[in-house]
């Protein structure tokens, strides 16, 4: 008999705190599986991530942004954010302050950020070894046991561990929650929170945590039909999917599988299978995290269904409803395909959803190698929308909700979170602060990758790979994206010959790699790989050269509507504290480059000379992206 038929029987027969102890006898033993260990996939993936600690960030405007977040983590105090969590479950809270924001004691989804706030803690411990954040983490899971351990006094169920009451499950269920509450949207959080812990930090504690709060989620929807399951998936509950696959994938035990498949959105996912355009109208962030789900489901079961939804899922939001800066969603929705220029507003690109397509294009990359498409997106909105997300004027890192692209559009300025304010310490709390903590403090986990011995270069910023497996360490300098060119010197136990493989981005033309000053007759076709294959020797040097041009990119929907890139990087128009009521006529002939050592350019625009520079620079300046110009002109 399955331990799942074994729970609904037990509850058809007791009542409830009967039920809350039995379930505990019920729930399978722990995996003692170390931390760094994982089932393995149904399938050998052709590309492979390294590890956090192996890449590290050298001097650049990308270690600033981590820095500043790191700041925050170690400054941040856990006891306020343990409040709602001690509140809930019947235990003292400490005399610690409540929050405000999205955790203050009375929002619906109070308790949703600290599985960020885990998340990110540990990521800088793989990262930097800080153990400041480690104990941090530490001392926040030790703190969720004993919440979880009075469930019985609260009247919880066991496992259950949340800011709110359980209530809120049985109201979801009937479809009845009206308080505005997405319950699993924040089990998800504290979920992932967890699994990050043990499997970066290697807590086992956060193990067991995580285990008995995923074995409360296989309790809670094993009782409900399919078509219950589905009516309630009508409520956003981020990646379900996503993290018990991922629970599943840890431990090697495909309960866990089960119980994510329970989260497969038909009504989602039959549409983008059969690779049909639906989402108009649809709450964008809520859709992402089911499609990294989809993309994770695959690895875990082969089965080709989940990888086309994925893949289908990303052609779709980034060729017809990505702005030029690589986020998407206006009002966070998504409207009719193409629609770009009809929704230059100040609620534009909603940080989350960004962060999360960021997200499904990594996983979308290890399945696909060799689709530099792929890394061409991640790096239009890494660069230009996610690295100006962060206030580079506060020590804490703090960043945006939306990034306005309506004309005259600033960062930092609007109507609470809504119109692109900052975040604060302890008063904001939104959904993208916390994926904004995850952002900045994994900025290195995409610029190389490995297939076997050969190694990917996607992403061309300063850092040092350790490829330990190998006893390599590859440096990479350059001031790129001012420069178009990059080096990378090879050191260590160097022999034999193996291949390094480089993106040539879609947007470059006459790319050129050489060797130690000798260029190589290799192929290095825009929108593809170039493959270096050679006998290795320590001190080998390799320059990357990709020749950058100013090019006008059309809105989707009005070819007279345009946005200015330099190479990789979207340039902004600076207006100060001048107001826009419209988009500024550009005359695209006028575009200069002031110097070579930086991306300061000049123009006119509507009669008047307007200076340009990097869109993810653009702060403290009322701006503009999109301009009256026509593609054809540049």
């Amino acid at each position: 008999m399955s331990s799942s038929v074994s729970r609904r029987r037990l509850l058809q027969a007791a009542g409830a705190t009967a039920v809350a102890s039995t379930v505990e006898s019920v729930i399978r033993p722990l995996s003692a599986r170390a931390a760094s260990g994982s089932a393995k996939a149904a399938i050998k993936l052709p590309a492979e991530p390294f590890a956090f600690g192996q890449v590290q960030l050298t001097a650049s405007r990308w270690l600033d942004n981590q820095n500043r977040t790191q700041n925050y983590l170690r400054f941040i105090n856990v006891d306020r954010l343990l409040y709602n969590f001690r509140s809930n479950h019947r235990l003292s809270t400490n005399g610690a302050a409540s929050n405000g924001g999205w955790d203050a004691p009375t929002f619906p989804f109070r308790s949703h950020v600290q599985g960020h706030f885990l998340t990110a803690w540990a990521q800088v411990y793989a990262v930097t070894g800080d153990t400041t954040c480690r104990d941090k983490a530490a001392y926040m899971v030790d703190e969720l046991a004993k919440c979880q351990a009075n469930n019985r006094a609260a009247g919880f169920s066991d496992g259950y561990l949340s800011g709110f009451p359980e209530s809120d499950f049985s109201a979801l269920e009937a479809r009845t929650l009206s308080n505005g509450n997405v319950p699993y949207y924040v089990i998800h959080k504290t979920l992932a929170g967890l699994l990050d812990v043990w499997r970066y930090i290697g807590n086992t504690r956060a193990r067991d945590v995580l285990l008995r709060l995923a074995g409360w989620v296989d309790w809670r929807t094993g009782r409900l039909s399919g078509q219950q399951m589905q009516a309630m998936m009508g409520t956003e509950f981020g990646g379900m999917n996503a993290v018990l696959t991922d629970i599943s994938l840890q431990t090697g035990d495909t309960r866990w599988l089960t119980v994510a498949q329970r989260f497969d959105h038909a009504a989602v996912f039959d549409p983008l299978a059969a690779n049909q355009d639906r989402l108009n109208g649809l709450h964008a962030n809520t859709q992402v995290p089911k499609w990294i789900g989809a993309a994770r489901e695959y690895k875990a079961t082969g089965n080709t269904r989940y990888r086309d939804i994925a893949t289908n899922a990303w052609n779709m939001c980034v060729n017809a409803h990505t702005y030029i800066i690589g986020g998407n969603s206006q009002a966070e929705h998504f409207h009719n395909p193409n629609a770009i220029a009809a929704y230059l507003t100040q609620d534009t690109c909603e940080s989350c959803n960004t962060y999360n397509m960021l997200t499904l294009t990594r996983e979308l990359f290890t399945l696909d190698p060799s689709r530099a498409a792929l890394f061409d997106y991640y790096e239009r909105a890494w660069l230009n929308q996610m690295i100006g997300q962060q206030n580079p004027a506060d020590g804490h890192g703090h960043i945006t909700y939306f990034t306005p692209l309506k004309p005259g559009g600033r960062r930092g300025v609007g109507p609470a979170w809504g119109g692109g304010t900052w975040s604060t310490d302890y008063d904001s709390f939104w959904c993208c602060q916390g994926t904004g903590l995850e952002m900045h403090t994994k900025l290195m986990d995409s610029i190389y990758f490995s297939s076997d011995t050969t190694l990917i270069v996607n992403l061309f910023m300063p850092s040092v790979l350790n490829w330990t497996q190998r006893g390599i360490t590859v440096t990479q300098t350059t001031s790129y994206p001012v420069s178009d060119t990059t080096t990378l010197q090879v050191t260590g136990a160097v022999s034999g010959s193996w291949s390094m493989r480089i993106r040539i981005p879609g947007w470059t033309s006459g790319a050129t790699i050489s060797v130690n000053g000798t260029t190589q007759n290799i192929t290095t076709t825009p929108g593809s790989y170039a493959t270096l294959t050679r006998s290795w020797a320590s001190g080998d040097t390799v320059t990357v050269r990709l020749p950058m041009r100013i090019a006008l990119r059309a809105a989707n929907d009005n070819p007279n509507v345009s946005a200015v890139t330099y190479g990789p990087v979207v340039l902004a128009g600076n207006y100060g504290n001048a107001s826009l009521n419209s988009l500024p006529s550009l005359n695209t002939s006028s575009i200069t480059r002031a110097s070579g050592g930086s991306l300061a350019f000049t123009a006119t625009a509507n009669g008047a000379t307007v200076g340009l520079g990097p869109f993810h620079d653009a702060h403290g300046h009322n701006y503009t992206v999109y301009w009256n110009a026509a593609s054809g002109a540049a």
